[in-house]
């Protein structure tokens, strides 16, 4: 289940196509929408171990396609852009936190937590209910660690350094290999597009 979950017209996107991402076998991890080429619906998903090649990404595409054409949530023409979460992914799901502690991330919550917003640092501890944050740069006189409730996180996501390429390739390797896969690099970024 996602803990971190989009807003207004994002979140409208998001409940119209989730379920025919998860009948398609993949879960859904984030939705932007933004204003390149007139409009841009971005669907990030992945498969349940944190693949995602560019068949995967069409496979997706055409199992929302559909759903959105009839739910047509968006009330302008629009380009469908259908991806991977990327290296530096969005961390969504409890799960998220607990494969990515002790790498780099940075994070904006709803609310003010210990007089901020924004943090950046290595995840150290993950509970039920919450994660601590130890801090890569703490002003003078602010603590080095911080507990920020998952309820507060509104964006979090990871930050590209070599020791987060390193590791990600491997786990993709390892999944691959698990899966029986040809071993061939993730698809990184924009597969599926096409105007709606």
């Amino acid at each position: 289940m996602r803990i971190v979950r989009e807003q207004g017209l994002e979140a409208k996107v998001a409940d119209v196509v989730e379920a025919a991402i998860e009948a398609a076998g993949y879960r859904l991890v984030r939705v932007r929408i933004s204003g390149l080429n007139g409009m841009t619906v971005q669907i990030m998903a992945e498969r349940a171990d944190g693949t995602m090649t560019v068949e995967d990404c069409e496979t997706v595409s055409r199992a929302i396609s559909p759903v959105l054409d009839a739910v047509d949530p968006v009330d302008r023409e629009y380009h469908l852009e259908v991806s991977s979460p990327g290296i530096d992914r969005p961390l969504v799901r409890k799960g998220d936190f607990e494969t990515w502690a002790g790498y780099l991330m940075k994070l904006e919550t709803t609310r003010m937590v210990g007089d901020r917003k924004r943090f950046r640092g290595r995840i150290v501890e993950v509970s039920e209910t919450a994660i601590r944050v130890e801090r890569d740069q703490p002003a003078y006189g602010e603590p080095s660690a911080m507990e920020i409730p998952f309820d507060a996180i509104g964006d979090a996501r990871l930050i590209l350094t070599d020791e987060l390429v390193a590791a990600s390739l491997k786990a993709d390797k390892a999944a691959r290999k698990r899966r029986g896969d040809p071993q061939e690099p993730d698809a990184g970024d924009e597969e599926g597009s096409g105007l709606h």
